[in-house]
């Protein structure tokens, strides 16, 4: 985040990827801007899917929030909001088709492919807005984007990166925001293990939904039962 001319992407497709390279190329080479890039790409063998066909993908994905996925149960009395990034919205696709088909909760999901591109925008917005007072507010595209796009709900966000990287937009979100990430001493293990135990995989993001809805004790407990999650697990940031 400190590195003004550093744009910082986490891409969880391929059609990401190809978006931010091409628009790279193009601000450096041909415009000669003075930035460079850092892209996290990793190395996990999973399906890319096709761009998807709505408006608005493009310009999302290099402003790094674009909703990719709208949730099927349309008449869901419980709603929430997943945000993901990079290859751990993989276990948020996972965790959206566990709410609905387990809980009814209908959530959409969303492809954060730059926090630091949102909160830049957002910090830019709130300077100007302080700098003049008697014109219009200008509004921060997260807030815009998921204010003008999504259901009610708490918004849940899952990466792979320490928890305060999403919490550094919690102020602009229309909403709760409920932070999941990799905070903790860092550790040599299969993906699945790692992801269950910084309590970033699928059965974590549907409990921390769940628990951001309000949902009634006993069905938490009983959730945290069918998951398969130990309560009494130690706390993976001090462990």
């Amino acid at each position: 985040l400190p590195v003004p001319n550093l744009l910082a992407y986490d891409p969880a497709f391929a059609y990401e990827i190809a978006i931010i390279i091409q628009d790279g190329i193009k601000r450096m080479y041909v415009d000669g801007e003075s930035i460079f890039y850092y892209l996290t790409v990793t190395n996990e063998p999973l399906p890319m899917p096709e761009m998807p066909s709505q408006p608005g993908i493009r310009e999302g994905i290099l402003r790094g929030l674009y909703r990719y996925r709208v949730a099927e149960k349309k008449d869901a009395k419980l709603r929430a909001q997943l945000l993901g990034s990079g290859t751990i919205m993989f276990e948020v696709l996972k965790a959206q088709q566990i709410l609905e088909k387990d809980y009814g909760v209908a959530a959409d999901v969303w492809s954060v492919t730059s926090y630091k591109e949102l909160y830049r925008d957002a910090n830019d917005c709130a300077r100007w807005n302080m700098l003049h007072p008697t014109q219009k507010a200008k509004v921060p595209y997260v807030t815009e984007a998921l204010t003008g796009a999504s259901g009610p709900g708490p918004f849940i966000a899952a990466s792979d990166y320490m928890k305060v990287l999403p919490e550094s937009i919690a102020q602009w979100v229309p909403g709760k925001l409920v932070s999941l990430g990799t905070d903790g001493f860092g550790r040599s293990e299969n993906r699945a293990s790692l992801r269950d135990f910084f309590e970033v995989d699928a059965k974590h993001i549907v409990l921390a939904t769940l628990h951001a809805l309000g949902v009634e004790a006993k069905v938490l407990e009983k959730a945290i039962r069918d998951l398969g999650i130990d309560p009494e697990k130690r706390n993976p940031a001090i462990s």
